[in-house]
Order: C-alpha cells, then structure tokens, then sequence
C-alpha cells in the first residue's frame, strides 16, 4: 500500500529532478525561437506545490497529498505542458479521492482519470506527445497489474520511455529534427524522480533554485518607465453619415497630430483612438465623418502620477480580488511599456505582464480576473502557450468569464477595437471571435538554438521571420527581413499595416525600417510606426 508520507515526498523528489533537468528538456523544443520552454513550464508547475506539499505532516493521508499537490499545480500551471502536467495530477488526485492509503490497482485507476482529463483538456489532442506517453504508460502499466508500487513505477518509468522514443514516429517534426518530444521528456523525468523514492527509498535533491517567474499583474492606472510624449488619450467613435468618405484619411490625419492610433472601419461606425496633443483637433476630424458619440478623453501624463506608488505595490504582491461594478471587464496579457499601455488604451483593466519567453500562470490570470471589477470578463491571453492556463482560470473564479483564442498581439487588439458596448456578453465573445480571423499576424525575431526546421538550416542568432505564427523565411538582417515580411503578408485587400517595434529596436532604427517599408509599399496602403517596448520580438506586424 502507498501512505501519504511516500507520496508527498515522491511528487517532492519528482519537482527537484525536472528543476535538475529543466534545461535538457528545453533544449529538445524543435521550434528555434524563445518561448516559455516545455522544461521551465513543467518545473515551475510542480514546484508550486512544494511548499504546500512541505507543510503537510508526515501522517497525512494519500488524499490528502494528492489534492494539496493537484490544486497548487493547478494554480501554478504555465504552459500547455504545465497544464496538461496539472491535469494529470488533478486526475490522480480525484482517483484517490478518500483513501488513507492506496492499492496499485487504485493508483492505476487514477493514473487513467489523469490521462482522460487532460485528453478532454486539449481541443485537438496530438499524438506524440507529453499526452502519448502519460496514456501508453498508464495503460501498460495497468495491462501488467503489478504486484506492488516498486514494480509498478519501474514499470511507468520503463513503458514511458518506451513510448517517449516512439514520439518521432508520431510526429515527422521531431522525426526530422532528431529529437524526442520535450513534453514527453519532462514527463518521464518527474516520473523517474517519483520512482527513485518508491522503488529505491532515495529523494532527489534540488540542484539549485534558480527557477523564478516574473510575471506581474499590474491594473489598468500601472505605470511606466517611458516619457509619455503625448498627454491625452483620445477616443471616440463616429456614426457614419458618409459611408464613402475613407477613413484612411481620418487615420492618416490622426498620425499627423499624435501616435498609438487605431482606426476600425465598419458598415455604419469608425471606432478611434490616438494619443495627442490636441484632442480637439481630433474631434474636429472625426465630426467631419459623422456624428460622435462615447467621447473619453483622459490626461496620461496625471494618471501616471497619480498611480506610481500604488502600482509599485502591486508588483510586490498579488492584486485583492475587487467587487463588480461594472457589466464588462477585460485582462490581456502583454510585455512591453507601449503595449501594455496601448492595451490599457484600449479598455484593459488588468494587465498581466508576460508573453513568449514569461508564460504567466494559472493563479496569476485567475488574479487578474477576480481584480476586475466586473461581473462578465473577457480575457486575451495573446499568445498560444498561455490560452491554456487561462482556460484553466475560468474553472476557478465566480465571474462570468470567456477566453478569447488570441494567439498574437495584433490579434488581441483587433478584438478589443470589436467590442460593442452595446451588445451583450454572448454576442460580443462571438463579434471578437470573428475579428481575430481577420489579422494577419507577423513577427521578427532571433534563433535561440542551431536547427533544421522545414527544411530549413537555421544557426544561432539568426533573424527569423514569422507569418501567422509559422516560420516564413530566415534572415541576417532585421530590416530586411521586415520589408520582405510585411511583402509577404500584404493582400490585395489589405488596407494598413501596423508595425510594433520592441525593447532591442531604437527609435532611429524604426524610423529607417519605415522608410525603407514606405518605399517599397503602396501608398494606397497606411503604414503605422508603433513603439510597443516588447522583448523577444524586434517587430510585430499586423495586416489589415
């Protein structure tokens, strides 16, 4: 039988071998781009539940141990790996839902529920992966029916390693780059940290502890360590009495009096937002359109005085859940002074700050969301790797919640300039939905590691140039590989490109990359300058 004190130091002796290990299993993430690696998400899952696990007496019952290990899991999740890794535990947890101790047989029960939670977790499940393995371990293992839990983990261990050297079959990708899934591997190495402890009596120790997280969650009066230029956040939105008058005129006029501009033209309305000097000039324009309505006019420069010291508080501990008062309410994720406060701009009350390379955390979205003060809250987790844990949020909060599949920056805020005031909760989840199919998303960024990938011989420090979040081409110049992006991704009915420049671009090079897109592209075509401060990416670029 297994007590909860063999457990408990198992799933402890388990987090320290993936922590030891985390940097093996990144390195086998095919893909050469900076991403929150398969190996830190896993480890700063499991590791959440360390100090919940160590707090736990030696008496305290297999239950016990698998719901403290589950929930804190949960909480931590980051990554999609983190999340189908939680799951698998949730599973585990409810399998041994009741127990002072446990049988094999219950064991191989809940190892099962784990494998169907996290299938049923992933809307498009792909074999050869973190999924394959946990399935085809758990379901030999059971086949065996061992006579006790030393030869069942030797069994795990060995029927997991088995099917992680079988991913390649599964998955050409891997096959081709001559590795096995990262997932996988991480979920093996948890595996033979548990089994060390259960077959052989021996905890693995922690190497180091240099696994940290830095997301922060910061509200919508956060500040910034940038000069604002432009003092009045201005927006407003035009009733059309002109439905041929072109608003790429208004846009182009707003550019020249201010910057942050977004304009979005529909059949009977133009939703604006500009950041300028003079918010009357910009009423002016707009009035010429049509009529306005929901005028906002807001001083950024007293806003960021004013919220200076409190948003300091808040990013030295996590933000109090707040009281409703309002019908809508929105989170985003975003990395980056000019993003976070373009997206503030835009109608954001909390921000999570994270991305590519800082996968914020279930707890940490849940967070944002229980400080939104409103009852139905939209969240944009604007990136893949992190739609997960936010789907995870909404299992764990009171609020009325709906994560919206915006995979990019250029994504999310296309589908918060769709948001409808008036419209209800359901109608606008799907009006959003259906703007983000409308983006074509691009990105420049660097090879993090030597690759062959589609074909392609990528090396280290290479420009790496992305189209709706595959790779287009290589490069070894960032301008030229943006002038051949923004080429590419131009349809023939695009109307503007907005390029967002990061934290490693200067102003002067920006301004040249413009000019040297300006000459190259139509001048049907408007060509927006925005300075987002985000890491990884030199550019952002988004078709419309």
């Amino acid at each position: 039988m297994l007590n909860g004190k063999i457990l408990k130091d198992a799933i402890i002796s388990g987090a320290n071998n993936i922590s030891n290990n985390r940097e093996k299993v990144d390195e086998l993430n095919v893909f050469p781009v900076p991403d929150g690696d398969t190996g830190t998400n896993m480890s700063m899952t499991i590791k959440n539940a360390l100090v919940e696990l160590e707090r736990l007496n030696d008496f305290a019952t297999v239950e016990t141990v698998a719901k403290t290990a589950a929930s804190a899991m949960l909480r931590g999740a980051r990554g999609n790996s983190g999340v189908i890794l939680s799951l698998l535990f949730r599973g585990l947890s409810k399998g041994l839902d009741g127990k002072t101790e446990a049988s094999v047989e219950d064991y191989c029960n809940a190892l099962k529920l784990g494998v169907e939670a996290a299938y049923k977790s992933v809307m498009k499940p792909t074999e050869g992966t973190i999924l394959t393995v946990a399935r085809e371990a758990a379901e030999q293992a059971q086949e065996k029916k061992c006579k006790d839990f030393a030869e069942l983990f030797d069994s795990l261990t060995a029927f997991a390693e088995l099917s992680l050297q079988k991913t390649p079959e599964l998955l050409p990708v891997l096959k081709k780059a001559g590795v096995v899934d990262a997932g996988g591997m991480g979920y093996l190495v948890i595996l033979k940290g548990m089994a060390s402890v259960i077959s052989n009596g021996i905890m693995i120790e922690a190497a180091s502890s240099d696994v940290k997280t830095e997301s922060v969650v910061t509200n919508a009066a956060g500040t910034y360590e940038t000069d604002i230029e432009f003092t009045y956040c201005t927006e407003f939105i035009v009733v059309k009495n002109d439905a041929a008058r072109d608003s790429m005129k208004l846009r182009a006029y707003l550019e020249s009096i201010g910057d942050c501009v977004v304009v979005v033209d529909d059949d009977s309305i133009i939703k604006v937002h500009v950041h300028t000097e003079h918010p009357g000039k910009a009423l002016e324009e707009g009035i010429l359109y049509g009529s306005l309505i929901n005028l906002k006019i807001e001083n950024m420069k007293e806003q960021h005085k004013g919220a200076a010291a409190k948003a300091e508080m808040q990013k030295k501990q996590r933000l109090a859940p707040v009281k409703p008062e309002k019908e809508f309410g929105f989170v985003s994720v975003a990395s980056g002074a000019g993003l976070e406060m373009l997206f503030k701009d835009l109608g954001a009350d909390v921000i999570v700050k994270g991305g590519q390379t800082m996968n914020p955390s279930t707890e940490d979205i849940l967070d944002a969301v229980n400080a939104t003060p409103a009852h139905n809250v939209f969240v944009l987790p604007n990136n893949k790797n992190i739609i997960m844990a936010a789907e995870q949020a909404v299992k764990l909060t009171d609020r009325n919640v709906t994560v919206l599949q915006t995979r990019t920056i250029p994504q999310g805020i296309t589908a918060m300039m769709a948001f409808d005031e008036a419209a209800d909760f359901k109608a606008n989840g799907v009006a959003m939905t259906a703007a983000i199919d409308t983006v074509t998303s691009g990105s420049i960024t660097f090879a993090v590691r030597d690759s062959d990938f589609e074909g392609k011989n990528i090396k280290k420090g290479e420009i790496l140039a992305m189209e709706n979040g595959k790779l287009s081409f290589v490069e070894r110049d960032v301008t030229k590989a943006l002038t051949k992006l923004v080429k590419k991704m131009i349809r023939s009915d695009t109307s503007y490109v907005t390029v967002i420049y990061g934290s490693d671009v200067t102003d002067e090079t920006a301004q040249e990359a413009y000019e040297a897109l300006r000459a190259k592209i139509s001048d049907n075509i408007e060509i927006v300058l925005v300075n987002g401060g985000q890491p990884v990416y030199y550019y952002i670029v988004s078709a419309e």
